[in-house]
This record gives structure tokens, sequence and C-alpha cells, in this order.
């Protein structure tokens, strides 16, 4: 095999993610699992719910993930990289500690983690990683061997996970009537999160006003704007919009949320608005709902055309980048220069979260990481 293919000293790509309920029965246990040690009462939960019961009570992002575990096996067993893939979620099944037994179980030493977030933040990144030592420290309780455990890095920037979303950018200004298309707005959208949290994003010397999780999103916006004035000969006006904020209101949260954007992009005179999920690495509930639901909701009270673009999903392109993504740590791993693949003006990021990135208000055990208990 090529020496290009190899992913040693690495035996297992595990995909982490999220999880979500896959039936009306689900969605309280589901909730109850995502909002554990808050004490939020089970009525609240039901309220919360509300919004996968008006799917049925299935939330898309399980099927979308077995689409992309679909997806990084055709992947690899097409390129001759000869690497398992395994998944757990954090708050649903397959659950994480059941899945990392069973790798243990099957031998797995080395593991490599994608994780569904692709941005800097303290529940993008730190979250997983605290996730990952409360399983590990549960498999080491009960006695199994420990695998080390490494995190592939943000990968928001990289071409595989970029090029996608400017093809659908592109054809969600075409979907707009031709009178409006022209002068159409982009809106990218990610999760809000406190500022507090984006301020401290990233690694210590990236903190500050809005942080590495604001500079990362404003840096992909731009280069997808370069490429769509570059694919269609026109400049849009673009800005970078929150979405589906949780928490107590009197906490603030980045601004300006999708639906008051459309309120002000409908005011100046705008003729119509793409939204862009760029903080999304698939079409799961906060698409669906936040914009597909509500934010369409009110583009059509305020009778202002919109399309939403596509996320990435399960595109091969996607499933190509996740090989370079394992193919460049592997390479380091081994003592080897690599040439990290990234765009636009911040380069790749780090392959270890050093000290101080992303920290949580109470200070818990994270896997994969600078300060892991698991080295």
């Amino acid at each position: 095999m090529p020496d290009v293919l190899d992913a040693s000293p690495y035996d297992a790509l595990l995909l982490l993610s999220f999880g979500g309920p896959e039936g009306p029965d689900d969605v309280v246990p589901f909730l109850e699992n995502v909002t554990r040690g808050r004490g939020i009462p089970k009525e609240r939960l039901k309220e919360v719910g509300q919004h996968y019961f008006l799917f049925g009570g299935v939330s898309p992002i399980n099927d979308q993930n077995r689409a992309l575990l679909d997806a990084l096996r055709k992947d690899f067993a097409e390129h001759g990289l000869d690497l398992p893939v395994y998944w757990g979620n954090r708050n649903w099944a397959p659950y994480l500690t059941d899945t990392l037994r069973e790798m243990v179980r099957d031998g797995r030493r080395r593991i490599l983690v994608l994780a569904t977030s692709a941005y800097a933040s303290y529940s993008g990144c730190r979250q997983y990683r605290e996730n990952l030592a409360d399983s590990l420290a549960a498999l080491e309780a009960e006695g199994l061997e420990l695998p080390r455990i490494d995190k592939l890095r943000h990968y928001f920037n990289h071409p595989g996970f970029v090029e996608p979303m400017v093809d659908g950018v592109v054809r969600s200004l075409a979907e707009l009537p031709e009178e409006v298309r022209d002068g159409a707005h982009i809106a990218f959208c990610t999760h809000s999160i406190p500022n507090s949290a984006a301020d401290t994003s990233g690694p210590i010397e990236e903190h500050g006003d809005g942080g590495a999780y604001v500079r990362q999103h404003l840096d992909v916006a731009q280069v997808i704007a370069d490429a769509v004035r570059e694919r269609t000969g026109v400049d849009h006006p673009w800005q970078l919009v929150y979405q589906s904020r949780s928490g107590a209101p009197h906490i603030p949260w980045l601004e300006p949320d999708i639906c008051d954007h459309l309120e002000e992009r409908r005011a100046a005179g705008v003729p119509a608005v793409v939204m862009a999920p760029i903080g999304f690495v698939s079409d799961h509930m906060e698409v669906l709902y936040d914009l597909d639901t509500e934010a369409t909701a009110k583009a059509q009270e305020l009778g202002l055309p919109v399309r939403r673009s596509a996320t990435v999903g399960a595109d091969p392109r996607f499933a190509a980048a996740v090989r370079d993504l394992v193919l460049e740590r592997s390479a380091a791993e081994r003592g080897r220069e690599v040439a990290p693949c990234a765009l636009g003006a911040l380069g790749a990021s780090h392959n270890l979260c050093p000290v101080g990135c992303c920290p949580a208000r109470a200070p818990r055990p994270a896997a994969a990481g600078a300060d892991s208990p698991y080295a």
C-alpha cells in the first residue's frame, strides 16, 4: 500500500455526534440526556420537544450520520485506506461509551475522532472531549484497557467542507426569481452561543471579542462569498447571523438572530435573501426548524423571497476531506512534515487542543488535548 494511504499508528476512526430521538417516545428522554444536571422540569422539556414532534418525534441527525458513515466507508474502500469507522453519540444511541467499549473489545488501541462540529467552541469541541473523558473513565472502572484517543483538527476551512457550500449558495441564488437574484443578500447562519463562550473560544491567544468561533465563521463566509462572486459575476452583500438561541434571556448571546436579520434586510429594501447554514454539518433539527420552518415563515410574512442552501452532509467531497485529515494527522504522528490543506486567511487549526482552549465554566477532565488525563 502506498505510504500516502498509511493511517498508522491509528487503527480506527470514530464518528462522534450529538445524537437525536428516533420516535415520539424518545423525545423527552433525549432532552433529559441533553439537559442532565440543569434541573429542567419534564413539562418544560415537553414544550421544548414540540420542535421534534412537528417532525414525528424524529431528528434527522441519526439518518444523516448513517449516510455519512456510508460515504466515509465507501471513500476509504475506494482509495485503499484500511481504517474501520465506528459511530457514537453524546446524547442518544449508539451511545459513546457503548461504542468505545465495542472498539476496545475489537482490539482498537489508537483511535482518531471526527466530531460533527467544524468550529472551535466549548459546545462544539471541548464538551465532546469531556464526553470522551467520561467514557474512558467508565471503561477504566470496568477494568478495560484504555485506547489512546486523538481528535481531528477543526475542518471549517478545508476545501472539502467549503466547496459543497459554495455550490449550495450558487444553486440557491439560481432558484430565486431572476428579477431579485442579483440583489440578493447572503445570510451566513450558525448556532448562537453565549458571548462569554464565544469570547473564550479557541486557544488563549485567540480569546477576545467573539474569539476563534466568530473569526473562523467570518473567514469561511468571506471565502464562500468570494467564490460565489467568481462563479456568478455578482458581488452579493453578506452578513454572519445566528440562530437556535436557548437559555436565560438575561445572558447575552451572539446576535443578530436570523429572524431579526430578515426584518432588517426587508426594511433596508433588500429584494431577496439566501440563508447559508455554514455552522452545521448536516440538515439536522436546528436547520429544519429554525431555518426551514421558523425563518422561512418570517420571510413569507415579510413578503421577502428566501432560499436555504444545502449543508455538506454526506457529500463525497466531505468524505474525501475526512480521508485527507486522517492521512494528514497520521503522517504527523509518524514524525513526517505535512502541509495541511486550508482555505482563507486563518490557516489550518491546531492538531492538539492546548491548555485553556475553549474552557468550561466548571473545569472537568477532557480527553484528546494537551490537558488530557488519558495521554
